[in-house]
Formats: structure tokens, sequence, C-alpha cells
């Protein structure tokens, strides 16, 4: 399962909360080049690499997707994530942004389920990335920027849970989660 949004739609949320109550999901930790947050546990929130580890596994095909997001910091899904989970006989779930959702997409195609996380409001967005006072002025306009883009590319995927009542949004997840695993 793929799970996108763009930034303070509620994913990351979501994907906590099914992680909690599925015990047949396991979470692919995306790589990163972006500084650690100091909440954050490499190998759980992150595997943080240098940027030359990064692209040398991009040299050897080593991810799925991964692309630039924001201004020299890259980020992607190694393929030994996704083996590791595999051996564990569990299903994937990933937590990404747009682009590399759809690049999932792309790849798995059917056997994949994308479910994009529709926010209430752009101005929601916004203050929710306020709130969690991690971004700089500059960081917050970036992923302003960024906003319209994403939102535009909601009906390229399965399913539009919306986010404007969290506990409803992680019943809809359950439901959609159990549903999927079902198949």
């Amino acid at each position: 399962m793929i799970f996108t949004a763009p930034s303070g739609a509620g994913k990351t949320t979501l994907v906590r909360h099914l992680l909690a109550n599925f015990d047949r999901l396991m979470f692919s930790v995306s790589a990163t080049t972006r500084p650690k947050r100091a909440y954050e546990k490499d190998g759980i929130d992150y595997h943080f690499l240098t940027k030359e580890k990064f692209r040398s596994h991009m040299a050897e095909n080593g991810f799925l997707e991964w692309e630039e997001v924001y201004d020299g910091n890259y980020y992607g899904t190694l393929k030994s994530e996704i083996h590791r989970i595999w051996a564990s006989d569990k299903a994937v779930i990933f937590d990404v942004d747009v682009k590399g959702a759809i690049s999932l997409k792309n790849y798995f195609g059917d056997k994949a389920l994308a479910v994009f996380v529709n926010p209430p409001s752009v101005d929601v967005l916004i203050q929710r990335l306020v709130d969690r006072k991690t971004e700089t002025k500059a960081s917050l306009k970036r992923r302003i920027d960024r906003f319209k883009m994403e939102l535009s590319c909601s009906n390229d995927f399965d399913i539009i849970l919306q986010n404007d009542d969290l506990d409803e949004a992680k019943a809809a997840a359950e439901l959609i989660t159990n549903n999927w695993l079902k198949r």
C-alpha cells in the first residue's frame, strides 16, 4: 500500500495508526540525504545517507524510485528495504511524497494500492506545517509552492481519502487496508 499527500495532510499519522493496528503491515523506511531532525532515528524514520552514499545506490540501481525533492535533498525507496519486508512475509506500506508514489504505483501496477490523503484545505496544510515548528521560512515556502502540483495529482491514485476529521480518516484507512489485505 502506498500512502501519499502533501506535507501536513496527515499521511504519516494515518500510516502510523495502520502499523499499530495491522500486524501484517511493515513500514518501508525511505532513504534521504536531508538532515535528521532531533526526534528522528536512523533506520526507523529514514535511512539517513550522505549524498555520496545516495548517489552510489543510484549508480548501482539500488532504488525503486528516487528524486531530488527540495534543493539538493534526495529521497528514495531502496530495493533492499522492500526485499527485507518481503522476507519477513509482511505487506509493505509506503509513506512517500506524491512523485515517489506515482513512481511506485507505475512500478508495482495493480499489485499496489495507492491512496492519496486529501487535506481539508491549503490553509489547513500551511497551519499544520507552522504548528510542527520544524520548518524554516524558506523550507515552508518551498513546501507551500509544491502543494499546488501535489494536489493536482490526486486523481492519479486509486483512492482519495479525505482527512477533514482524523478519527474518520483513521476509520476509513482501516477499512481500505482491511479490504486490501483480504484481496
